[in-house]
């Protein structure tokens, strides 16, 4: 199919997930009109959509819902979900769209996380804010084959406990058999918090202590981080020092997606055009450029 032309979906639903004082954060399931494409649809999870609103432009998008297959929980054939958050002209006029209204789809693009390389490791899951928002059709996938995969743990770092993201979906998870840890940047007196205070990279660190973790096995522990890239990068370092290999360990790599199959170059970071050889990279291979600054 050609990659320019966008699909047609349009919203069935709309989930506010946060109402903060920089911007507002929801979740819109989307649904294309039936056809081929419709019908063929599938993604995996870390791959993205470019979302197209007629008159205000287009923007990628991770997925944030269940992939199709192998989830009980899936959607149906030809619907996928999309967290957002309001702050540039696109998703301001995705905001303002109502259920019933239509935008153009194109996708999905960019490379997954390496599902198939977690099954029979031990987990951990590393996210900064809205980088829970890719990281979630993760949790689904092994939730629905649960036995594949030895520990896993979510370690989640947010700014404060008013913008934890899917805060609703967390002890459900717990329940399930994903470790969750998380932690703030801050806390107002508004708001009463008994959890740590500091960066993600602290959930990290206290696993160098051997009698309070003491199942953590480096060599076969594969690491998923998504979020802000410096602090990617911090939880990267953090990993390599307890001893997990720089292969075991992925990120997720945002630039100015436009055209979504590699041609334009406005994505070019180092060597990668990250619509098609990332938003997932493999850190042995991004680390020299990750210390280049203002790449």
């Amino acid at each position: 199919m050609n990659p320019w032309q966008p699909h047609r979906a349009s919203i069935v639903n709309i989930h506010r997930e946060l109402d903060l004082p920089s911007a507002s954060v929801f979740t819109v399931e989307l649904k294309l009109d039936p056809g081929p494409f419709a019908d063929s649809y599938n993604f995996a999870p870390g791959q993205f959509n470019m979302l197209h609103v007629p008159g205000s432009g287009e923007i990628a998008i991770s997925h944030c819902g269940p992939p199709p297959k192998d989830c009980s929980n899936a959607l149906e054939q030809g619907s996928f979900l999309h967290t957002i958050r309001a702050v540039g002209r696109v998703t301001r006029a995705l905001e303002k769209l109502q259920i019933g209204d239509s935008l153009g789809v194109r996708g999905p693009y960019g490379s997954p996380w390496p599902m198939n390389q977690l099954e029979n490791q031990d987990v951990l899951l590393v996210s900064g804010g809205l980088g829970m928002a890719p990281l979630r059709p993760v949790i689904y996938s092994i939730l629905s084959n649960r036995s594949r995969y030895g520990h896993v743990s979510l370690l989640y770092g947010s700014r404060t406990p008013e913008s934890i993201l899917y805060a609703n979906e967390l002890e459900a998870w717990a329940t399930s058999g994903i470790g969750i840890e998380t932690t703030v940047d801050r806390v107002g007196n508004e708001l009463r918090w008994s959890g740590p205070i500091g960066p993600a990279t602290l959930l990290l660190d206290r696993r160098s202590s051997k009698s309070a973790y003491p199942n953590f096995r480096p060599e076969r522990t594969q690491v998923l981080i998504c979020g802000p890239e410096v602090m990617m990068h911090f939880c990267a370092l953090s990993a390599l020092k307890l001893g997990i290999r720089a292969s075991s360990i992925w990120i997720s790599m945002e630039r100015n997606m436009q055209c979504g199959v590699g041609y334009c170059g406005h994505c070019q970071w180092g060597p990668f055009f990250l619509c098609k050889d990332g938003p997932v990279l493999r850190y042995d291979l991004a680390e020299p450029y990750l210390n280049i600054k203002d790449l």
